[in-house]
């Protein structure tokens, strides 16, 4: 045997030993060779990438494919691990960009062929796991909220959207990159190099931000503005009047039942009629009555308020025992798991008022409407409280407020505008508020020590209190003042949990002990990653089954009005039964998953 081949065998031997790493290396050189030359920026359809960036997505993609905070369908995952994975890969070619303009050396010869190596294997390893995997993590939530499980067959589905997202992506963000190149060499005409790369990259930055606020944005709301509004408009033909005085729209009424708006008109015509609250009670239920103002009924938002007085002293509201003024969700919506489980529980003695605001649907609205509901909100309240309380205190209607999701935002502006000695109410139900809410994230971030973010304990409950699906406003002990305050909530609502500071900071919320029984428990966090998946879990927090994510049952409701307002004549086998006919009741978003204990 010559001294060559006596050499070589060991390397041979070696490399058939680690046919991983070989490959891995191998697979960095082609990432090598698909780089672009050192100092020639790529064009737009070329196809060179970054091999730190193409890697780094690699990893993003992998942990995008963790579970979050709901159970997804393969194109929301596609387009979650698209929007990962040009995250990372903007990332890791931002960072190597900056090396290099820092002067940082670079690895050479075997070491750089060694790290790349390296560097796929792990990233190739954690894709395949990751997807390997995905399919089970998906299955626990999916069992944990009563669905059936799902197999491997959406994967080609996932695979072809991220590509898809992932280069539509790539591809704008080229787009900027020949912007800022562009803008670089007209400053470096007059200014140092560092200066004009400075200066360029803030001038793209502001221009982006602009067009995106500017245009994109404004062209967005103007554009659903002008879809909504006519559906908002449209009576159908089943759709008729209602023929109580008590009621907006019917006989007597100061505003037209056609001017109410889609969700006014379903508001002031349903709800449990005297026969059904009569068989649940035992008899005696008066007809509720339901207020309520569209957008058209009124231009001004002052205007609509005193429509709401006006209304409310028609139908003899404030000779009821209970009055409660609901902030709508974007449409006008009013839930009718929040509002009917009071009707019942007062036997019908209850007056309920809603103001609609806004044509737009609630996530579209969240960031259109925040000034707009906070206004209405405000001046409805200032109207009919400024008239309630001149009225004798024993003789007076009890006065609540309510909103759901966006409507919750608003009567925490009501909540925060106020000084409840001076301007007293007898209590507030806040459900799934969204994460825009100011004080729901001071209450939060100032919970008493030991008690879980997910579900907090704030000033030993002697005003507010935090419920769930799973536990009442009791799980708080202690004395309760006379104005008690509900915020029901969900962990698993994206709605109320989603925050930016996911980005970059993992939330209290999943560490140990304070995580919710309806998240998962395999989900974790990932820089940047676990905000996309929040953010993008919000457009189906009303797509799971009742009593997760951001859909609130009727028996939950039941059970933090009962601890609200106190209704007289209920023992625990009544509250169950009337939990078991609201849990039974069809629901425009789904039915209640949630089993009731007899």
């Amino acid at each position: 045997m010559s001294t060559v081949q006596a050499r070589a065998r060991p390397e041979q031997e070696r490399r058939r030993s680690v046919p991983v790493l070989r490959h891995a290396v191998a697979a960095g050189g082609l990432i090598q060779r698909l780089e672009p030359p050192l100092g020639r920026p790529t064009s737009l359809v070329e196809p060179r990438f970054s091999g730190v960036g193409l890697t780094l997505g690699g990893v993003f993609a992998a942990a995008s494919l963790l579970p979050s905070l709901l159970p997804r369908p393969s194109v929301v995952q596609g387009v979650i691990s698209g929007v990962s994975l040009a995250v990372g890969y903007g990332t890791g070619t931002a960072a190597a960009a900056t090396c290099r303009y820092l002067g940082v050396p670079e690895p050479r010869g075997r070491l750089r062929e060694g790290l790349v190596g390296a560097s796929v294997a792990v990233c190739v390893g954690l894709l395949f796991l990751a997807a390997w995997k995905q399919v089970g993590w998906q299955n626990d939530i999916r069992r944990l909220y009563g669905m059936p499980p799902i197999g491997p067959q959406g994967w080609p589905v996932v695979a072809a959207v991220t590509v898809l997202v992932a280069v539509a992506l790539l591809l704008l963000g080229r787009v900027v990159g020949a912007a800022f190149r562009t803008v670089r060499r007209a400053l470096g005409r007059l200014l140092p190099r560092r200066l004009a790369t400075l200066l360029g990259g803030a001038v793209v930055v502001v221009v982006c931000w602009a067009l995106f606020t500017g245009v994109l944005v404004n062209g967005f709301f103007a554009g659903a503005n002008a879809l909504f509004a006519p559906s908002d408009q449209v009576v159908s033909a089943d759709s008729t009047p209602p023929t109580a005085r008590v009621r907006s729209g019917g006989p007597g009424s100061l505003v037209s039942y056609d001017d109410l708006g889609a969700e006014g008109r379903s508001f002031v015509s349903g709800g449990p009629s005297v026969e059904d609250i009569d068989a649940v009670t035992g008899g005696g239920a008066r007809l509720p009555v339901r207020v309520y103002v569209g957008l058209r009924s009124a231009d001004t938002v002052q205007e609509r308020a005193d429509l709401v007085l006006a209304e409310l002293k028609r139908t003899g509201a404030f000779e009821r025992k209970v009055l409660v003024l609901a902030t709508t969700t974007g449409t006008g919506y009013l839930d009718s798991n929040g509002t009917d489980p009071l009707e019942y529980l007062w036997n019908g003695d209850t007056a309920i008022a809603g103001v609609q605001y806004s044509y737009l649907p609630s996530w579209i609205s969240l960031l259109a409407d925040q000034d707009t509901v906070q206004a209405t909100s405000q001046a409805v309240f200032t109207t009919v409280h400024r008239y309630w309380s001149t009225l004798p205190e024993s003789s007076r209607p009890k006065l609540y407020l309510y909103g759901l999701s966006l409507g919750a935002y608003g009567v925490e502006s009501i909540l925060g505008s106020i000084n409840l000695l001076n301007e007293p109410i007898d209590g507030a139900l806040l459900v799934g508020p969204p994460f825009v809410s100011p004080v729901h994230d001071q209450l939060t971030a100032e919970r008493d020590p030991g008690s879980p973010a997910s579900l907090p304990v704030y000033g030993q409950g002697r005003t507010v209190r935090f419920a769930s699906e799973q536990e009442g406003a009791a799980r708080t002990p202690g004395p309760w003042g006379p104005t008690r305050v509900v915020y029901l909530q969900h962990a698993s609502d994206p709605v109320v949990f989603f925050d930016s500071d996911l980005a970059f900071a993992p939330p209290q919320w999943l560490s140990d002990g304070q995580r919710g029984p309806d998240v998962s428990p395999r989900m974790g966090w990932f820089p940047m990653v676990t905000m996309v998946q929040v953010l993008l879990d919000l457009p189906g927090a009303g797509s799971v089954p009742m009593g997760y994510g951001h859909l609130y049952s009727a028996p939950a409701n039941e059970r933090a009005w009962v601890a609200i307002t106190q209704p007289p004549g209920w023992d625990s086998a009544g509250l169950t039964r009337l939990a078991r006919v609201l849990a039974g009741r069809p629901h425009p978003y789904g039915t209640s998953s949630v089993t009731i204990a007899p």
